[in-house]
């Protein structure tokens, strides 16, 4: 049985951070890799600092632990993040860890992908693409919270690939027009490669230059 997207990239992640070192820049602000394996490894072993990644008032103790875990050697980092949750999690349940896990882990492997020179989309197998799709009109909702226009996406691939689908109404919308992995990454602020946003020039860019 395949196992799922949130397992391979889990595994591709922590093997890519081990070939580029702990120093190497990432997409995510100004983390290096280093900074992002503690940021996992904290995101699934203390829920009481994690929480400040959704509560603005647990904040500062996210930082304090943040900043203690990556005192830590990268290589027991990156071991810490490839094991997995700890036995207590309720992410070491499959489906919760897919909920959980498939987008998050895809969107940080970019990270450190597309953060080096020279790199290329993947070309994404139907099950990914399917993963993946299943998940963007709930990270849509929580996404575009704040998006100064409406959105609307149109993959190329995936389940329904060559349909429209408003994921944020608006006075005025823009729509992106590409696979899957690309409108997720989209989604997130990231760097992406053959997604078509289409829109009046003045919304392209206000879409684009939003706080995620």
């Amino acid at each position: 049985m395949t196992p799922p997207l949130c397992r391979t990239e889990r595994a591709s992640l922590c093997d890519l951070m081990l070939e580029v070192g702990p120093d190497a820049p990432t997409l995510s602000g100004s983390w290096t890799t280093h900074d992002l394996a503690a940021h996992l490894v904290v995101r699934e072993n203390r829920p009481d600092a994690a929480a400040g990644l959704v509560l603005p008032p647990v904040r500062g103790w996210l930082d304090r632990v943040q900043e203690e875990t990556a005192r830590k050697p990268y290589a027991l980092l990156v071991a810490a993040v490839r094991s997995g949750p700890p036995v207590w999690s309720p992410t070491r349940i499959e489906a919760v860890d897919v909920e959980v896990n498939t987008v998050e882990f895809f969107v940080h492997h970019e990270d450190v992908r597309r953060a080096r020179e020279g790199w290329e989309p993947r070309d994404l197998d139907d099950d990914a693409a399917r993963a993946l799709w299943h998940r963007v009109p709930g990270i849509g909702r929580l996404l575009l919270r704040r998006s100064p226009v409406g959105v609307v996406v149109g993959p190329t691939d995936g389940p329904v690939g060559g349909t429209l689908v408003p994921l944020r109404g608006g006075e005025r919308d823009v729509t992106l027009v590409g696979p899957v992995g690309e409108i997720v990454l989209a989604l997130y602020g990231r760097a992406t490669k053959g997604l078509d946003v289409q829109g009046s020039e003045a919304d392209v860019q206000a879409f684009l230059g939003f706080p995620r």
